[in-house]
């Protein structure tokens, strides 16, 4: 409400200055019109003022600089080569130049923002607050989904950054050709939707790119030492290679296995056979988590629940693996006919 306040006296002031200006200038106009001429302009200003609202400080900052740098030049260029003029010669061809070299820089910093902007980023890094908690998803973690689950628990919070060109990759998806990819990609951004409702977390997109490089993987891990952040991600290959250039990653992947119960040769555990193993005489049984339950000489047991004893636990890059025997040639009932 103050700020909607401030706008009305600032629209006010506006109109009252186009009427006292256009007096002192002698202007043969009726008060009404000087004001609306005032008014028109602060409306304007705050048309600007909105659409400013949604451009970065970082980018605002680099026009700021290449308009400068443009009028400078105009002044030097000016004061070389416009000496032989004076009065408003002089001043008309300076203020030419000024427009045109002006406008020039303008035009360049903005068509450059990004490559300037990721120059600035690293020589202004983020605060220390932000280096620590910046989470940065890439595409595979989108789609997977499993983020939008981890993110309600709340062990997930502050700022999730989705860089702008993930969100121009993940909409291509959506729009390929091959049913497949599209319903992949069409999941990815309702995951996304999901995430930004959800009031413990703020996801926001981030302008920033490197038009120089192409391969969006490596585009996520430039955009990483930029803004000082983690990648999130279920992607083997992207874990690795960000790991070498020093970034760092959360592998929801090693999320998933770290938080699997842990069993201990010698347990016994219950378990419902569905499938043959790929060795003569094995059952096959999953856990509610997934991990894959192998049983020696269940194979004659499938579809039915039995008691087994934990023998050996293998951790693979996939996951965790059981292997383990029927408790009944321990001599004890093993097998629930139910």
């Amino acid at each position: 409400m103050g700020f909607i306040i401030a706008r009305l006296l600032f629209l006010g002031l506006t109109a009252s200055g186009g009427i006292v200006l256009g007096r002192a200038l002698g202007l043969p106009v009726s008060q009404p019109v000087l004001g609306g001429a005032g008014l028109a302009i602060g409306l304007l200003i705050l048309l600007v003022e909105e659409a400013l609202r949604r451009v970065s400080l970082q980018r605002i900052v680099l026009v700021a600089l290449g308009s400068g740098v443009g009028l400078i030049a105009a002044q030097v260029l000016g004061g070389t080569f416009l000496a032989f003029l004076s009065g408003w010669p002089r001043i008309a061809g300076t203020g030419f130049l000024s427009v045109l070299l002006g406008y020039l820089g303008f035009a360049l910093a903005l068509r450059k923002a990004g490559e300037l902007e990721a120059l600035t980023a690293r020589l202004f890094p983020p605060d220390a607050e932000r280096q620590g908690h910046a989470k940065i998803l890439d595409t595979s973690v989108i789609i997977d989904g499993r983020i939008a689950d981890i993110c309600e628990t709340g062990f997930v919070d502050g700022s999730l950054l989705v860089p702008q060109f993930i969100l121009r990759e993940l909409q291509q998806i959506a729009d390929s050709s091959d049913g497949l990819k599209r319903n992949r990609g069409r999941l990815g951004l309702d995951i996304l939707q999901r995430i930004q409702r959800m009031p413990k977390v703020k996801v926001e997109i981030q302008e920033l790119d490197f038009p120089q490089i192409r391969e969006v993987d490596r585009k996520l891990i430039e955009f990483a030492k930029a803004v000082g952040g983690k990648i999130l991600t279920n992607d083997y290959n992207l874990n690795k290679v960000a790991e070498l250039h020093g970034v760092g990653v959360l592998n929801i992947n090693e999320l998933a296995n770290a938080v699997k119960p842990m069993v201990l040769p010698g347990e016994q555990m219950h378990v419902h056979l569905l499938r043959e193993g790929k060795e003569s005489g094995q059952g096959v049984a999953y856990l509610d988590d997934g991990t894959m339950v192998v049983v020696d000489h269940g194979k004659r047991y499938l579809g039915q629940s039995v008691d087994v004893i934990v023998t050996s636990v293998l951790q693979t890059t996939a996951g965790r693996m059981i292997f383990s025997r029927l408790r009944e040639e321990n001599g004890g009932r093993g097998v629930d006919e139910r």
